[in-house]
């Protein structure tokens, strides 16, 4: 990949700009024509028509031409730096629970109460955009586990698919199992895809409950990650015991609070992160959800190679042609004077 960092324009030799306070004093004490002379040999032949308003042009252009010489001179570059990098990122599939339990509000955003899913949503999105070297999906889980978006590189449209969670999209329970074993199915599907491009691959699997439904149980499909070769970092969200819990009519409304007894099974959730070579963490907050995610990426990154490139460009040669071209009209109407042409 070849990033473009700066473009920038130098001078190789700056104190020729120096000359330039010269020509003004130069012109002051030995007078225009003087100066014409040493920029065009033939100028002492304007002595006679030093009033006539052409040679007064001609001049002009001369100090013109001296001014565009200079500027050369000075030898003007514009230096462009590149940067190379050789980026080997990994494959990422981030497995979060929308079972009901997930409304329970023991959560605070902004200092405001929120239930757990809307606790994790930004969190995730964070995440998502802090990996931009790395190819992301998303599996949504509650009785089953589904594919809510397939491994992408397209982080903004994955960061919106995150958003769209929502409780109660599919029958309610919890399928840690599954929710590894199509996790791990998607990531081998991908190794395939990129064979010999990626460093890796890992799944993030945010629960707040205990294994209820699916077909697989949790230490099955954390074997069949590990048989992949791919870690499982656990993550248990949500305190333990009795928590504020929405309460709903028949028609799914909302019309109070009431408390809930809530269980998270932590033993299994660790021990799927140590069968696994991942890690556990235990969030009973959003900061400390945050933190996990953070831990997370200093201990899921890789080094890029990148090497810095500059390119220079000469620029000289522009403010030469403009000197030669004033020097040219400098000429042409000297010599219209001299062959008594009128051209003020």
């Amino acid at each position: 990949m070849i990033d473009l960092l700066d473009t920038k324009l130098q001078l190789a030799y700056p104190l020729w700009l120096l000359a330039l306070l010269a020509l003004p004093l130069v012109a002051w004490l030995r007078g225009r024509r003087s100066v014409a002379a040493m920029i065009l040999p033939f100028a002492g032949q304007w002595k006679r028509h030093a009033m006539i308003g052409g040679t007064k042009l001609a001049t002009t252009f001369v100090f013109l031409a001296a001014i565009g010489m200079i500027l050369a001179l000075t030898r003007p570059q514009s230096v462009t730096t590149e940067r190379h990098s050789k980026s080997r990122g990994y494959d990422i599939i981030l497995a979060v629970d929308l079972s009901r339990s997930m409304e329970a509000e023991d959560y605070f955003v902004n200092r405001k109460r929120s239930n757990r899913l809307q606790a994790v949503k930004p969190v995730l999105s964070a995440f998502i955009n802090r990996r931009e070297n790395d190819r992301i999906g998303l599996i949504a889980f509650a009785g089953r586990a589904y594919t809510a978006a397939p491994l992408t590189f397209d982080h903004k449209w994955l960061a919106r698919q995150t958003e769209r969670l929502q409780i109660g999209l599919i029958e309610d329970g919890t399928a840690i199992g599954d929710s590894i074993a199509v996790a791990t199915s998607r990531l081998l599907e991908g190794a395939k895809e990129r064979a010999g491009e990626r460093e890796g691959a890992f799944i993030v699997l945010l629960t707040d409950g205990e294994n209820t439904a699916g077909i697989m149980d949790p230490l099955e499909g954390a074997e069949l990650a590990k048989d992949a070769g791919i870690r499982v970092y656990t993550i248990a969200a949500g305190k333990n015991g009795y928590v504020p819990f929405p309460r709903r009519n028949e028609r799914g409304e909302r019309i109070g609070t009431e408390q809930h007894f809530m269980r998270v099974d932590t033993a299994t959730l660790n021990q799927i992160a140590q069968l696994t070579e991942g890690e556990f963490f235990r969030a009973e907050n959003s900061d400390t959800i945050d933190q996990a995610f953070k831990k997370i990426d200093e201990t899921s990154t890789i080094e890029f190679e990148v090497r810095q490139y500059s390119t220079i460009t000469e620029l000289f040669h522009f403010p030469l042609y403009a000197a030669g071209a004033f020097a040219a009209i400098g000429v042409f109407i000297s010599g219209s004077k001299l062959r008594g042409e009128d051209l003020s």
